[in-house]
């Protein structure tokens, strides 16, 4: 059983859900893929796992970094998960090329190359927003691209993990 809980940030509303011990997803509300993992049948419940996330997300917009990480459960593919995994490096207020992935994907993998746009479509499907930072991932030449909870809030969460 699926469990959801909503959050309203300075950006917007958030939906939380989890499968009931770890964070399953985090979407701004309208965002492209929107609840895309979230089972059909769910219920709305206090959780400490949502509990723990609030916390999270309470720290993070106070422009702190915050020290822990909820308990996380990707459903997603395998393909997708390396790359998440990546992503979940990139330190507060820094950035990563699509480009950096797809060669660190290639290199775990042993390919002589990966591409770029593979790794922005696992990218633009990452289920678990903010926390698994997908907002700190931009184009080869700097460009602030595609953002699926929309590139006006790309722009002010990097404006903010940069402290301006």
């Amino acid at each position: 059983m699926d469990y959801t809980q909503h959050y309203d940030s300075p950006l917007g509303g958030i939906l939380l859900a989890s499968d009931g011990h770890a964070l399953t997803g985090l979407w701004f509300d309208g965002q492209k893929y929107y609840a895309d993992t979230l089972a059909a049948v769910h219920a709305e419940k206090t959780l400490p796992v949502f509990e723990e996330t609030k916390r999270w997300l309470e720290l993070y917009f106070q422009r702190k970094k915050p020290s822990f990480i909820p308990a996380v459960n990707l459903r997603t593919t395998a393909f997708r998960k390396a790359v998440l995994e990546i992503l979940m490096t990139i330190p507060y207020g820094q950035t990563m090329t699509y480009g950096e992935i797809a060669g660190r994907i290639a290199a775990q993998r042993q390919l002589p190359r990966m591409s770029a746009r593979a790794v922005g479509g696992a990218v633009s499907h990452n289920p678990i927003s903010l926390i698994i930072p997908c907002h700190r991932v931009i184009g080869s030449d700097g460009s602030l691209t595609g953002y699926a909870g929309g590139i006006h809030r790309k722009i002010s969460l990097l404006k903010m993990e940069q402290g301006e």
